[in-house]
């Protein structure tokens, strides 16, 4: 099958030729037919399978097809957990419709509002995270009333971070009768019911998923806590590579993490959800161009991120589960390319190590940095920084994270 069988229009299949898509991959080839139909879709798979062209294509068609005006009102509606996947998938209609006419903004936080304002006007597609779109509606500059597409994507990570709320406002401004798109990597309880509720007579499209990448070859390096930035610096010492990205569990971790790496005159950055977007964007051009080739980052700020140049993906901190594990890696060995899993792991890592083999269906090899002394004593923190970390932790103060 190629991208002439589904007879899009000649100016979306000029979009998909200079951007070089030559075969459909399996989601897109089994959910393009079900959006140019109509339906409502549930879509199981991971970042990296192409599902946002697998739901692009077809709605930029549909908008033809109704002789949609290019500039407003909004007749699409994407939601994107993160300010990365907002941009990336707003790029993409960009990028496929550019001979179509058909407009699209995108709309997140960390950004002046006024601009967003008068993209948004001049739009038929937005793509946004649910925080500032709710601020939007709430000021009445926005209007949703002939929004005839809503696509909830990475759906999953959205219930993560506490956005069914706003999704459920968001969804209340919306036309009783519209198409619905949801994609998502895990279909947890939540999910489920959230599909229930809004989906009808939805088409599941779900590809195999599971498994990470035959493409990745995988390592453990054992260690103890206290010695793993010692081990992590080793590793990079000792290893060639192009660009890496390193995944911590706390926001506060990637950015001294990072900042230590550099001290140490690695072209490191990091990528969090205390940075304001300015920030975030010059870290991405950064590490995308390879002026940095070190990224460092949490979960939820490195959905969105899509680098072909990424050869290892390291695990500074384990991921919750085997499932993060492979959403993490899938940022490697992309594009026909190879590239490797590295992760620190300690003792209280047993359990996830022997979930991750099952996942692989392998036995993965533990290994050790050749010259890197593990034997090296815990050194007790200075009392004066303890005193320091300490007020640190008491003055911080919890707040909605809006990515």
């Amino acid at each position: 099958m190629n991208f002439e069988s589904f007879s899009f229009d000649r100016r979306i299949a000029a979009g998909i030729k200079s951007c070089g898509y030559a075969t459909p991959t399996p989601i897109q080839s089994r959910a393009i037919p079900a959006v140019l139909q109509g339906r409502d879709v549930m879509g199981l798979a991971q970042t990296g399978t192409g599902k946002t062209a697998a739901f692009v294509l077809p709605i930029l068609q549909r908008l033809l097809n109704a002789k949609a005006p290019g500039q407003g009102p909004i007749r699409a509606l994407v939601l994107a957990p993160t300010r990365e996947l907002a941009l990336q998938t707003h790029e993409n209609f960009i990028s496929l419709g550019r001979e179509t006419g058909i407009r699209s903004a995108a709309v997140f936080g960390g950004v002046g509002f006024n601009p967003q304002i008068k993209a948004v006007r001049r739009s038929t597609v937005i793509v946004a995270c649910p925080g500032r779109l709710i601020d939007l509606l709430n000021q009445g500059v926005i209007e949703l009333g002939h929004v005839e597409t809503l696509v909830l994507d990475e759906a999953d990570r959205m219930m993560d971070m506490g956005f069914l709320p706003d999704l459920k406002r968001i969804m209340s401004r919306l036309p009783a009768r519209r198409q619905n798109l949801l994609f998502s990597a895990t279909m947890p309880p939540d999910i489920r019911r959230l599909a229930d509720n809004i989906l009808v007579d939805p088409e599941t499209v779900q590809v195999a998923n599971t498994a990470p990448p035959e493409s990745v070859s995988h390592v453990f390096y054992p260690v103890r806590q206290h010695l793993k930035t010692g081990l992590l610096e080793a590793l990079l010492d000792s290893t060639r590579y192009e660009s890496v990205l390193i995944f911590t569990r706390t926001k506060h971790r990637a950015k001294s993490l990072a900042q230590k790496l550099s001290r140490n005159r690695l072209n490191a950055t990091f990528l969090q959800g205390n940075m304001t977007q300015n920030q975030r964007q010059r870290a991405l051009d950064g590490f995308r161009r390879g002026a940095f080739n070190i990224m460092v980052a949490t979960d939820i700020a490195a959905r969105g991120i899509d680098c072909d140049r990424i050869s290892h993906v390291i695990n500074f901190d384990a991921p919750d589960s085997a499932e993060t594990y492979t959403h993490r890696i899938g940022r490697t060995g992309r594009a026909g390319r190879s590239g490797r899993a590295l992760s620190l792991v300690t003792q209280d890592d047993q359990g996830l190590m022997r979930d991750i083999e099952r996942i692989v269906h392998k036995r993965i090899d533990h290994c050790k940095v050749e010259g890197f002394d593990y034997n090296q004593p815990f050194k007790q923190q200075p009392a004066e920084n303890r005193v320091r970390a300490q007020g640190r932790r008491k003055s911080a103060r919890p707040g909605r994270g809006r990515f």
